[in-house]
């Protein structure tokens, strides 16, 4: 008979995320994490304090992942962009999961780690450090609310009758169709307000923030 694999940190953060790959974050809870290891809740507690430590630990991990550059003082805008995308795209292989970064205090050493690096690029840029302080957190919130908001999209679409989600010539359809007396912008500027893609729009948003700073 098979020896089972002892439960471990490692093998708690490998279900965490296989259960939000293939069933959302929605799903994500310590007893569901459990199942998938094949133990009881009881037995994660010896290694994990609670959810919020599995968030931290989940988000670390994403983290990890994330490749940091040289600080360049010539290019740190393009810089800390190509960061921002790369953990925009990590959160989006899991899908809801950026909620575990929202409103979580940054502790974990991977995610410290890129803390670190995002604020040495600004540092280079020389931007004084509390505005560096201030501009990695509205980033860091910016891509996670990003993140989430695509990732609701793309759930909604997969539930069939859910019509909640429309293509956008049908809202452009509808914006064009309102009272033109009540709403003579939104009808007259439907198309540039439905233009784009969600990456786009993404850029834009993250260039403009940047580009306030000297």
């Amino acid at each position: 008979m098979a020896t089972k694999a002892p439960i471990t940190v490692e093998r708690i953060v490998d279900a965490a995320l296989e259960v939000v790959a293939t069933e959302g974050y929605d799903a994500l809870t310590v007893r569901r994490i459990a199942a998938v290891l094949g133990t009881g809740p009881a037995s994660l507690y010896a290694h994990v304090a609670n959810k919020a430590d599995i968030d931290a630990l989940i988000i670390g991990r994403l983290c990890a992942e994330l490749k940091l550059p040289k600080p360049d003082p010539a290019a740190w805008r393009e810089q800390i962009l190509a960061v921002c995308a790369q953990l925009r795209d990590l959160y989006l292989r899991y899908p809801g999961i950026s909620r575990a970064a929202l409103a979580m205090v940054p502790t974990h050493m991977e995610t410290l780690r890129v803390n670190e690096g995002m604020l040495a690029i600004l540092l280079a840029g020389g931007i004084e450090p509390r505005t560096a302080a201030w501009t990695i957190d509205a980033l860091s919130l910016y891509v996670s609310a990003y993140a989430l908001e695509q990732s609701m999209v793309v759930q909604r679409r997969h539930r069939t009758g859910d019509a909640w989600v429309v293509d956008r010539d049908e809202l452009v359809r509808r914006f064009q169709e309102l009272p033109a007396r009540t709403y003579p912008q939104i009808r007259r500027y439907a198309v540039e307000l439905t233009s784009g893609t969600g990456h786009e729009r993404f850029d834009f948003a993250l260039h403009k923030i940047l580009g306030t700073l000297d």
